[in-house]
């Protein structure tokens, strides 16, 4: 297979599922259906908790015109909640080796008929959508998503909500302005719109800080495949013949590479491609419900995904990079004037006829955004995933545990991505190397000479290094710490307040992301922050049980952790992305030494790069493994036992030849700088249950937000650890 090849948005060589009737069409009878009563247009409901928290009076200017097209909206339905709770059962016992189901895993096909929405609730509902002017799609197989169109008229006729022009920070965006209603015989079966507006999901890459730390001579080591090859413990995996070949790994986008060329010039430059020849790139739009349209690349301004290929390049680059005989499948659809293309690409891979092994994705947005049915959208498609043994694999976010801030002082609280907050996935959080906040002397970690071995062309590392969390904010501790003053002093001190200062890049909301899910259900209270009828996702029985694993009953993220700083302690990632656009920070090119590359970090590398040592798990096991933290939690519980395990503790470890399958990081926190918006100083604020809270000075100061340290055992700031990963390949069962 060709490291350079490009396939068309046919996606035939997936075999796609087609977006005809009778592609939707199942032998199997569905579950019984929910909608029972005929549909009264005097007797409405409301569909709570989806409407977006920057659609208020003070954003707002004025109603869109009836004509405006809203091109590909998706009407999220859920299934019974006796079909759903069988759904839960039957996702239990494909994870129980005890159990005659255990591995058992289901198709697309088989998925629809026994978990699948009713088909006469599907024909009710689609049938409501014409009657009140919009134009349907499609169904998917499993009748829990409609793709319809329509005009801002017919939807405010249909749902009973206004879509206003508004502007936030400058930027002009689109959004209905309350939360739709709908009869509500259709309520059983309709959990709500999963987007009635324009704001996107955030990219999670970081570009590189060229202002960095370092204790000895300015010396920068960026990371190129062979120094995680050696940091992670993969090289003997490498060794072994466990390279990711026969699997396929696919990362979600909404546009196509900038050069599909720059791919093969990062094979070729670290000797991947003469090492591991079978790994290549296939670019596909895949055809379902009509609507996944090719994005190609997203160059202009104009365009809905402008400037995401830096994150498509990152993505197929460093899954290549861990897994590189894998096949690296880059899904991608057009973003519509509400619905982001990745998720489009999403449903429709899964629905169709050929799977990947596993999925990376680098995209999120905060629960309180996302919504309720936004929410639903990706817990429900992960589910299907797992039910199907596709692995997912999500970026925990790039803000701390401030992730409605994206890059931003934190104004709203603690809040986490509704894209990586699910049961049904793997959240990937970030982490930075400690040794220069701890005084040791980079040669004990670097080679002074570049290998010239082969597939580690360019590497220094010499061995596991100890990990932090990954933390740009002026409130870290580590940060602080290092330049001798307060978290609170530093952050309200004039290098960092002031917009020329030094230091002004310090005052923001920039590191690995961790915190409990909150909001996945119900509506938040003003502003977005966490409150009104907010719920979290429930705990997860495989995350109970675990040393520093609170009691909150909530779903806690990140699982794992990987490097994914941007360089302010000396360290980032290079890639070969050869945009020239000075306007989503291109310019560079791929040529001479990859230090002169583009760098980034963010949690967006450390998702695919964990994706692909899930492809070498696959791979050895000759199995696919659905939702692995079944796993990971069940080895990480043995390994740290009631009181954690020292041996492995990610500052003292023994940095080669260890036994550790996890590190555990106990140094460093994720907490981020917060500023108060006007009056609302409660923005500032912790949830209750979660450790002390620090007031505002005064409207115009800045405080650190107490968000999460490191522990013994699991933390939100990085969960489980990093990995070892033959160690690990050793212990999987």
């Amino acid at each position: 297979m060709s490291n350079r090849i490009n396939v068309g948005s046919l996606a035939f060589a997936i075999g796609a599922v087609l977006a005809s009737g009778a592609a939707f069409a199942q032998a199997a009878s569905r579950p019984v259906p929910t909608i029972h009563d005929s549909v009264d247009e005097s007797k409405l409901v409301v569909l709570a908790g989806n409407t977006h928290p920057a659609a208020n009076a003070e954003n707002d200017r004025g109603i869109v015109p009836d004509s405006f097209l809203l091109d590909h909206m998706l009407l999220q339905l859920q299934r019974s909640p006796e079909s759903e709770a069988a759904l839960k059962q039957f996702i239990d016992d494909l994870h129980n080796p005890q159990s005659a189901s255990f591995h058992r895993w289901l198709t697309p096909e088989e998925f629809a008929a026994q978990f699948g929405v009713a088909e006469q609730d599907v024909e009710v509902v689609t049938s409501w959508l014409k009657s009140k002017g919009f134009t349907v799609h499609g169904v998917q197989p499993s009748g829990l998503v409609v793709d319809f169109s329509g005009t801002a008229g017919q939807v405010r006729n249909a749902y009973h909500t206004e879509i206003h022009n508004l502007e936030v920070n400058g930027v002009k965006h689109i959004a209905n302005m309350s939360d739709p209603r709908i009869p509500a015989a259709l309520r059983p079966a309709v959990e709500g719109i999963v987007s009635l507006h324009d704001f996107r999901p955030q990219p999670l890459l970081v570009p590189r800080r060229k202002y960095t730390f370092t204790n000895q001579n300015g010396t920068v080591y960026p990371l190129v495949p062979g120094d995680i090859a050696t940091i992670y413990n993969i090289k003997p995996a490498f060794a072994a013949g466990y390279t990711g070949a026969g699997q396929t790994i696919m990362v979600l986008e909404d546009t196509y590479l900038y050069s599909i060329n720059d791919f093969a010039v990062f094979r070729h430059k670290f000797g991947l491609d003469s090492a591991y020849p079978s790994g290549g790139v296939y670019q596909v739009s895949p055809v379902g419900a009509g609507n996944c349209i090719n994005p190609g690349f997203q160059g202009l301004p104009t365009d809905p995904g402008y400037g995401d290929d830096a994150e498509a390049a990152l993505d197929v680059e460093w899954a290549t990079a861990t897994a590189p005989n894998a096949t690296i499948l880059l899904a991608a659809c057009k973003d519509t004037s509400v619905t982001f293309g990745g998720l489009l690409a999403l449903e429709n891979i899964l629905n169709g006829k050929s799977l990947p092994s596993v999925v990376s994705i680098s995209y999120g947005e905060a629960e309180t955004y996302l919504g309720a049915a936004g929410n639903l959208a990706y817990s429900l498609a992960y589910q299907q995933a797992v039910a199907e043994g596709v692995s997912i694999f999500v970026s925990s976010g790039d803000e701390g545990a401030a992730s409605a801030d994206f890059g931003n002082p934190s104004r709203h609280g603690i809040t986490v991505s509704g894209f990586t907050s699910t049961p049904y996935n793997v959240s990937v959080g970030g982490l930075d190397f400690g040794y220069v906040a701890n005084g040791i002397n980079p040669g004990v970690y670097w080679n002074p000479n570049n290998s010239t071995a082969p597939a580690m062309l360019y590497s220094s590392a010499l061995s596991y290094i100890q990990e932090v969390p990954w933390n740009d904010s002026c409130a870290g501790g580590l940060l602080s710490g290092f330049l001798g003053i307060s978290p609170l002093g530093l952050c309200n001190n004039a290098a960092v307040t002031s917009p020329s200062g030094p230091l002004n890049f310090f005052l923001n909301a920039v590191g690995g992301s961790g915190g409990p899910s909150a909001c996945a259900t119900g509506s938040p209270s003003s502003f977005g922050i966490v409150g009104g009828s907010c719920a979290g996702y429930p705990k997860p029985a495989w995350q109970q049980g675990l040393v520093g694993n609170p009691g909150d009953g909530v779903r806690d993220i990140p699982d794992v952790s990987l490097f994914a700083a941007n360089g302010v302690w000396g360290s980032y990632y290079v890639a070969c992305w050869s945009n020239p656009d000075p306007n989503v920070g291109g310019g560079f090119t791929c040529s001479g030494a990859p230090g002169n590359w583009a760098g980034f970090g963010g949690t967006s590398i450390s998702s695919p790069i964990m994706a692909g040592i899930q492809a070498l798990i696959n791979e050895k096991t000759k199995s696919r493994w659905g939702n692995p933290n079944t796993v990971y939690y069940s080895l990480a519980k043995s390994e740290y036992g009631a009181a954690g395990s020292p041996t492995c503790n990610s500052t003292t470890v023994n940095p080669t030849g260890n036994g550790c399958v996890f590190y555990d990081v106990t140094q460093g926190d994720n907490v981020v700088v917060c500023k108060a918006n006007g009056t609302a100083l409660n923005n500032c604020f912790l949830p209750p249950g979660y450790g002390l809270t620090y007031g505002i000075l005064s409207t115009s100061n800045t405080a650190y937000q107490p968000a999460y340290t490191t522990n013994t055992g699991w933390d939100f700031p990085s969960g489980i650890g990093s990995v070892n990963v033959w160690n690990l390949l050793n212990n999987w069962p």
